[in-house]
């Protein structure tokens, strides 16, 4: 099932293909979720980047620096880009240390899972009851459907950067969700996913 209409996911994921063939830079977000899982495509495209590589997307973009939520923007069409940089961005770990555990998927460079789902948890701290505080939660269940994160190392992070509240809101989520349709998952197969998570996360 779409979370978002086809057409959008579309022009972003082309929009990823072209950022790709411009600059190095570690993907984060939905997409990175989307190629760990193949459950659920993005939208938005959401990146860590040196300032060096910066320059190189101004050439071809135009950036816009968002100072309240610590991060530069570009827009192309429908499609929004994020770019997080070191020593300005506050993302819930800082991004010095995130653009040292590179993983390479399908010619992307993604962030580590067990980061990125660390990642996810902080930001759904931070939206909340929001249709993107949605779109959060659906990627940390497939994420964590798919097999591939160490809980206990993402608990150890949640722990290390101070992230209760991200995993206070996830845990209330989970307790009230009974089904998730957007990712196939039935009543039945949640509840052995909580008993799970509730046991080894939280």
């Amino acid at each position: 099932m779409q979370y978002y209409h086809n057409i959008v996911t579309e022009k972003s994921w082309e929009e990823l293909h072209k950022l790709t063939a411009l600059s190095e830079f570690i993907l984060i977000g939905g997409w990175a979720t989307y190629l760990y899982t193949k459950a659920l495509k993005s939208k938005d495209i959401d990146i860590l980047i040196t300032y060096d590589k910066l320059q190189t997307l101004s050439q071809n973009y135009a950036m816009f620096k968002n100072e309240r939520l610590k991060k530069y923007e570009a827009v192309k069409g429908v499609v929004q880009i994020d770019i997080y940089l070191p020593h300005f961005s506050e993302i819930g770990i800082p991004v010095e240390v995130l653009l040292q555990q590179p993983n390479s998927i399908e010619g992307f460079t993604l962030l580590q899972p067990d980061y990125l789902l660390t990642l996810k948890i902080y930001t759904l701290g931070q939206r909340g009851r929001t249709a993107k505080g949605q779109k959060d939660f659906l990627d940390i269940i497939s994420l964590v459907q798919s097999g591939i994160c160490n809980l206990q190392k993402v608990k150890n992070l949640l722990a290390e950067y101070r992230m209760n509240f991200g995993l206070s809101m996830f845990t209330n989520l989970l307790k009230e969700t009974s089904e998730i349709p957007e990712l196939d998952i039935n009543t039945h197969q949640l509840s052995k996913t909580r008993k799970s998570l509730l046991l080894d996360l939280i």
